[in-house]
């Protein structure tokens, strides 16, 4: 499956003509800034943690689920689970061996999951339960990696089930047809599977998700079929920029269809020039695409947090009026500092209209 029929199918020739219109959007600092609280720091038992830290530091995906918050580092091997506002996060393996101590060999060897999302209970594969997969960004071969983690009925994770995925015969023929790739986010929106294509300055290339249909995509995580699914649609964005360094995509979440459909965005301006390279946060943002796929809003984040992990619930006390529904939404984030002394941070927005 090396080649799969989705690079038969989708060559950088036909590509072309699948990919949408651009979406240009002026930079988020002309809108007001919003201001996220922090909920906690991602602190865990640091007699547990491979490198003897009190807390996770890259927190890159995020799910709020069955009244726990699941985390993943783009620089470990394990799931940080956290119950509360205080109690220290428990750490889960979800995938074997060691990665080096020091930051630089670390983050060469790094799988680089960057993208966290809950797999839908009920679906062929998953015992009637669901599961969380955590996905590799592909911005090199050695991060084409997923891990499928079932839970339990209560939303724990079930102990040596977990199951490592070969993303390949995915990522392989988008990074031919695109020149290269940087997966930061993933979500179901309606009758597809779509991905978030990172873009920026430089090499980082356009901002674009990359839509796949929810049937073959989900029959393929769980081994039902051997063909990866085919690329429906590409559809490229631009973000704009802050301080003359431009946006990309970090994270998405699906919104409610009472919430008129759509997903809301993570957005980063970060001053790298490539996919692997770190650089100095200038902004960050929220932003909205609508149902019909192009920008509705954006809004920077006061403080610029290197915000990569991105959920939301609907409130339960929002309102309709009239023909004009009123949706607001609690919206948790995580954040990157890109250092090892400095704990990730799990920050809210609440009430914010949809």
């Amino acid at each position: 499956m090396g080649s799969s029929a989705l690079s038969q199918r989708v060559s950088p020739g036909t590509l072309s003509r699948r990919v949408g219109p651009g979406t240009p959007m002026a930079h988020a600092g002309r809108r007001p800034a919003l201001r996220p609280r922090l909920l906690r720091e991602l602190e865990v038992d640091a007699t547990v943690h491979p490198r003897g830290q009190p807390h996770l530091s890259a927190a890159s995906g995020l799910v709020c689920a069955f009244g726990r918050v699941y985390v993943v580092a783009d620089d470990e091997l394990h799931l940080g689970v956290f119950h509360d506002h205080h109690s220290p996060g428990a750490l889960h393996r979800i995938a074997a061996g060691r990665l080096p101590l020091g930051q630089s060999a670390r983050k060469k060897r790094k799988p680089d999951l960057e993208t966290l999302l809950l797999l839908p209970p009920g679906r062929a594969g998953w015992h009637g339960g669901a599961a969380l997969l955590a996905l590799g960004s592909g911005s090199t071969p050695r991060r084409d990696r997923a891990m499928v983690v079932p839970l339990d009925g209560a939303g724990e994770p079930l102990a040596g089930q977990v199951r490592a995925l070969d993303l390949a015969p995915l990522y392989a023929p988008l990074r031919a047809a695109l020149g290269g790739i940087n997966i930061e986010g993933a979500l179901w929106h309606r009758d597809q599977f779509v991905l978030l294509q990172r873009g920026g300055d430089g090499e980082r290339g356009t901002n674009a998700t990359l839509h796949f249909e929810l049937a073959e995509t989900l029959a393929w995580l769980t081994g039902a079929a051997h063909v990866a699914p085919r690329l429906r649609e590409v559809r490229p964005c631009d973000l704009g920029r802050v301080r003359g360094v431009a946006y990309g995509y970090t994270d998405a979440a699906a919104l409610p269809a009472h919430c008129g459909g759509g997903f809301l965005f993570t957005a980063v301006a970060e001053a790298s020039g490539d996919n692997v390279a770190d650089g100095a946060c200038v902004g960050s943002a929220l932003g909205r695409i609508d149902a019909r796929g192009r920008v509705a809003w954006m809004r920077p984040l006061h403080g610029a947090p290197k915000v990569e992990g991105l959920d939301l619930r609907p409130d339960p006390v929002s309102v309709s009026t009239g023909a004009l529904g009123v949706h607001r939404l609690q919206i948790c984030l995580v954040t990157d500092a890109d250092d090892p002394a400095c704990p990730s941070q799990l920050l809210q927005l609440v009430d914010l209209v949809a």
